[in-house]
């Protein structure tokens, strides 16, 4: 079975240079770990969604491996798992600059879009969840179209964090401005769809999107929340898993 991976690491703020090196640094053990197939070093954005604003403590990884390169895994041995998993340099590194990280594995259930020219998910094709829901959106905005794209959607992201239903969001990105994603985790789809659907503005950027063909390349993946380990800012998400 294929699933996905993602890791949030929060630095002190002392190592907040060291933190942006990362992004260099980890390319090589992860383009030669076996277990990973496909990754990718991520920023975030201070809200939790898309956001032209950095939070420059916080990155991310996400990754895809099959379910017998990740498991097991537990909140006990995740000190353990993590170097397993990432290797040695990423998991020491982690520990030398006192890192915080939260990781979260997920179960993709529906997917359409592609990552880098990469379709990840195309067995996933099942509309039907139940229980916590986590959604990925992610985006290549044409630079001809980021202006508009920027304009209108952020009146959208400011209104996420109130939603109905929603657990937790995080906004990330391979490069600012134009290369954004959000992954959120709902208390189940129909709370999603709410938000997605029935709210006036979000259906205006939807159509938007088609009509002002703002990507170049587009990934939208529902996941099975499967379990997750560690803390960021001190705090585990209370998902339900």
């Amino acid at each position: 079975m294929t699933l996905a991976v993602l890791t949030l690491t929060r630095y002190p703020s002392l190592y907040m240079i060291t933190a942006l090196h990362s992004m260099l640094l980890f390319r090589i053990p992860l383009i030669t770990n076996r277990r990973i197939s496909f990754f990718k070093l991520l920023g975030c954005g201070r809200s939790g969604s898309f956001d032209l604003r950095p939070d420059w403590n916080q990155y991310g990884i996400f990754t895809v491996s099959e379910a017998e390169h990740i498991f097991p895994f537990s909140h006990d041995r995740y000190e353990q798992w993590k170097h397993d998993y990432y290797g040695s340099f990423i998991s020491k590194w982690w520990q030398f600059f006192r890192c915080e990280t939260w990781t979260i594995i997920l179960e993709p259930v529906l997917s359409h879009g592609s990552w880098a020219g990469v379709e990840l998910f195309p067995k996933a094709k099942n509309n039907n969840t139940e229980g916590p829901v986590a959604v990925l959106t992610r985006a290549s905005i044409r630079i001809s179209k980021a202006h508009d794209f920027w304009k209108n959607v952020n009146p959208v992201q400011a209104q996420m964090a109130d939603a109905e239903g929603l657990m937790f969001s995080v906004g990330i990105g391979e490069m600012p401005f134009l290369k954004q994603a959000t992954f959120s985790i709902w208390e189940d789809a129909e709370k999603m769809k709410k938000f997605a659907y029935n709210m006036q503005q979000h259906r205006d950027v939807i159509a938007k999107t088609r009509s002002r063909d703002w990507y170049s390349e587009e990934m939208f993946t529902r996941f099975r929340p499967l379990v997750q380990a560690g803390a960021l800012k001190g705090v585990s998400p209370d998902l339900g898993i």
